[in-house]
């Protein structure tokens, strides 16, 4: 079997319809861009892969040396991600196995899944947990962000009386906090709000010693997000965590996913993209020995996915596919439907965000404002404060409002939040 050809086909999927307000149109912006990788051979074997990609595809020129070579060539592959799975599919339909045989010795059937969304108010957060909670998750991720309080989000979530086990996510971002910031607040949600359960990135990477002081410290689990900065393998050895999430190209998942096994250290595994991406990360997931954490994918983020159907979820786990390659069937019309599609960024209105402190102050503000530049204060350090926004709704008091932000505003930024 030879590569004959490989396509990169852009694609824009429509979100979930939960975000058709001024809340998800603010902070969902740039996840309906992926990337399709569809592979050709001389055997008439199709592979199929994608990626979460919100810039211009890659240049042909990084990939046509594939072309009349077998796939089996590029095992454990560093390519970008839609094009090592799709490679993988290719082989696996071939061979007629499913991924995983193709990886290492399977160790697990499911994996546990995490549903996900990006920083918003406690009454948004709330729903959006309500709705994982409907699907059938037992995790939920979510960034949070100096303008709102993780705090009023948690409790937001406990309201719900969610089912036994069910355990929130935050991503605290990594850079932005202090220790001296970061400890009591982590203090605070481990005393009063137990159904926070992980605690990803809470300081900048680089400080190891600030790491292990949380990890000795608290009963939740702090979990080291992105690129490590030392590698991977320092990391681990130093204990600055108590799971280590993982993403990247498939080689480098096994290469640190197999350093984390020798370790007994737990992995979380982070592939952004849709229903296939979400298959990939299972088989990963199969034949890594530690990967018993939950996966971070984007497929619940859509109404539209070019698969002909979905991986489901039970009890907060996902059964890890048996048919050949990925093991699913891509619907080649609903490829071209989404390639076609509007961006949310193509239909973007101009809208202004409303900053409302605990003192009672509200502030105009551009859409995604950075509130430490207004407050002086690090980000999880100020209880209470809140963001909403006002979407352009075409009346006199918003293009007054608007104009007055941003004449304010325009001269401290880039400006490109204007439109």
């Amino acid at each position: 079997m030879k590569i004959t050809d490989i396509e990169v086909i852009p694609i824009h999927p429509r979100l979930a319809q939960r975000y058709d307000n001024p809340a998800g149109r603010a902070r969902m912006g740039g996840i309906d861009s992926r990337l399709v990788f569809k592979i050709q051979t001389n055997v008439g074997v199709v592979g199929y892969g994608d990626y979460d990609w919100p810039g211009p595809p890659p240049p042909s020129s990084t990939f046509e040396h594939l072309i009349d070579r077998s796939p089996f060539e590029f095992m454990m592959n560093d390519f970008n991600l839609g094009l090592g799975s799709a490679l993988y599919d290719a082989m696996g339909k071939y061979l007629e196995v499913p991924v995983y045989k193709l990886l290492g010795q399977k160790v697990r059937d499911r994996m546990a899944v995490a549903a996900w969304t990006r920083p918003c108010p406690a009454d948004v957060f709330a729903s959006e947990v309500q709705r994982s909670i409907n699907d059938g998750y037992m995790i939920f991720k979510m960034h949070t962000n100096s303008s709102f309080d993780p705090l009023e989000q948690a409790a937001a979530a406990a309201d719900l009386n969610p089912p036994n086990g069910f355990r929130i996510h935050f991503d605290f971002n990594g850079g932005g906090r202090s220790v001296g910031v970061v400890k009591p607040l982590i203090a605070k949600i481990e005393q009063h709000h137990p159904i926070v359960g992980f605690i990803e990135d809470p300081l900048p990477k680089r400080n190891l010693d600030g790491w292990r002081s949380l990890t000795e410290h608290t009963s939740l689990t702090i979990v080291h997000g992105g690129v490590p900065v030392l590698g991977g393998y320092h990391e681990i050895r130093h204990g600055v965590a108590d799971a280590y999430m993982m993403g990247g190209s498939i080689a480098d998942i096994m290469r640190r996913g197999m350093t984390a096994a020798s370790a007994d250290t737990q992995v979380i595994l982070q592939l952004t993209g849709g229903t296939l991406m979400k298959a990939m990360t299972l088989h990963l997931a199969a034949v890594l020995p530690t990967a018993s954490g939950h996966s971070i994918n984007l497929d619940d983020q859509y109404d539209e996915d070019i698969t002909t159907k979905r991986i489901g979820v039970d009890n907060g786990l996902s059964q890890v596919p048996e048919a050949p390659g990925l093991g699913l069937d891509v619907d080649e019309e609903m490829i071209q439907k989404v390639a076609s599609n509007k961006t949310m960024a193509d239909t973007r209105l101009r809208m202004i965000g409303i900053l409302r402190l605990p003192d009672g102050a509200v502030i105009h503000t551009p859409r995604n404002p950075h509130p430490p530049l207004i407050t002086g204060r690090e980000e999880g350090d100020i209880r209470g404060i809140n963001l909403e926004r006002w979407e352009d709704d075409g009346s006199p008091e918003f293009e007054q409002a608007y104009q007055a932000m941003k004449a304010e505003w325009e001269p401290k930024t880039r400006g490109d939040w204007i439109d």
